[in-house]
């Protein structure tokens, strides 16, 4: 080996100063293709792959909204390839709530702090750093690997995985297995290490409740009054108890939990199902929320003055169903909702569950035991959604694994979207680890 290669940093040397210099950039995506967009991370990213020697792909599906690709060759070009993809947006975040500036990304005892922390420019930096290192040591990884920075991830993925699906297909030519975010971390079960490796995320479906009345005077008595129909709808579906309902991920999930722990399982007793999430420690966030249907009201708006009432209401609702159960609660909802509520659709994507098995299944557990060697690995359901849902669409199968050994008293799950955001610093060094490992395997 050359003295320059023994000199180059590793990804465990450089991780965490790349995620630093991401967390600095504000990529805010207030939804609606407002804000500044993703392009100084996307070209802070096509920095770090043109400095090793690669030639990324630049492209932009709007002024702003920038997309990098790189795609490199691995020891076996005859197997499908694996799509490694993660996003450079952010959802906002209130300066004032924080305790630093959200763009600030100090490192505050080990922890760097900032908006995207975890969501998911700590995954972003572990690939960069990763692909980096394995460049500069001329390795190669297992088979073909593409290589994914996107837009727009948090506002449904319309500027970002969703165009390049519909716009730049050749770039996925080949690929069969995706990986990206919300799965791979640790949570405490019993003493016991564990890592959800997310095998399944519900659909997404943020709706428009409309209701239209009788304009007039507010000092009138109002018999079609817009507001009255679309709250009471709101009232109504907010206030709904979605029954628990099973799938293969969780049910997989909860057994693995019992033999954890000792308890009894039985999928038709909510009372055991609830024993048995309340002993995931903070992952019990995630989870509880992957045993039902979930209907949140987010937004409600009418009317322009307090004397005139108006003849159109809105509100909007997030709601995120599990996979096989669609139909059936789209069907509840417009029930809840009563005969004089239209809907809306603002964004629509599907629930996605795939198999607990297989190579790369098996890979991913191998490459965090390598690492952890006494952990345990069980499948669960992200309660919100990835840009996998975006692949789906040309019959990539997607995973969440973006390896973190985590703390047992951070609650992790809070984070993501949270004030004061923050990732270890030995989580980022734990995640590079691992995800050399299976990309050297898998």
């Amino acid at each position: 080996m050359s003295l320059n290669a023994q000199a180059a940093p590793t990804a465990v040397d450089e991780v965490t100063s790349i995620c630093q210099n991401l967390l600095r950039i504000d990529t805010t995506n207030f939804g609606n293709n407002e804000g500044a967009g993703e392009r100084a991370a996307a070209e802070y990213v096509m920095e770090l792959l043109t400095e090793v020697g690669l030639d990324p792909l630049f492209f932009e599906s709007a002024p702003g909204r920038s997309n990098v690709v790189v795609r490199l060759d691995g020891h076996d070009s005859t197997r499908p390839a694996l799509v490694l993809h993660g996003h450079l947006d952010v959802v906002p975040a209130q300066a004032d709530e924080w305790t630093v500036p959200p763009f600030s990304g100090e490192n505050i005892d080990d922890m760097l702090w900032g908006r995207g922390a975890v969501d998911m420019k700590d995954m972003v930096a572990m690939m960069l750093a990763v692909v980096r290192q394995m460049v500069r040591e001329g390795r190669k990884p297992a088979r073909d690997l593409i290589v994914a920075f996107f837009a727009d991830e948090e506002a449904g993925g319309v500027y970002g995985a969703e165009w390049a699906v519909h716009n730049r297909r050749e770039i996925f030519e080949g690929a069969t297995e995706a990986i990206s975010e919300v799965g791979g971390y640790s949570t405490m079960i019993n003493g016991q290490r564990a890592y959800l490796l997310q095998t399944a995320e519900k659909s997404l479906n943020w709706l428009t409740l409309l209701a239209k009345g009788r304009a007039g005077h507010g000092s009138q008595v109002a018999q079609d009054n817009a507001v009255t129909k679309v709250a009471a709808a709101i009232a109504r579906i907010g206030e709904y108890q979605w029954p628990y309902q099973s799938t293969d991920t969780v049910d997989a999930l909860l057994r693995g939990v019992a033999d954890l722990t000792g308890l009894p399982y039985e999928p038709e007793n909510p009372a055991m199902i609830d024993q048995l999430i309340d002993a995931m420690g903070p992952a019990a966030r995630f989870v509880g929320a992957t045993v039902r249907n979930t209907t949140n009201p987010t937004q409600l708006a009418a009317g322009y003055k307090a004397n005139v009432i108006p003849q159109v209401a809105h509100g909007v609702i997030d709601a995120r169903f599990l996979p096989g159960y669609e139909e059936e609660a789209m069907r509840t909802l417009q029930e809840l909702a009563g005969p004089d509520i239209e809907f809306q659709t603002i964004h629509r994507a599907p629930a996605l569950e795939v198999p607990f098995t297989g190579n790369l299944v098996d890979a991913m557990t191998r490459s965090l035991r390598a690492e952890d060697p006494d952990a345990a690995v069980l499948p669960y359901m992200l309660s919100g959604g990835t840009d996998n849902k975006s692949l789906s669409q040309l019959g990539i199968t997607g995973y969440g694994f973006a390896p973190l050994q985590l703390p047992e008293t951070l609650d992790f799950p809070a984070l993501f979207h949270g004030v004061d955001e923050r990732v270890p610093v030995d989580a980022l060094k734990f995640g590079v680890k691992v995800l050399d490992r299976l990309l050297s395997d898998c």
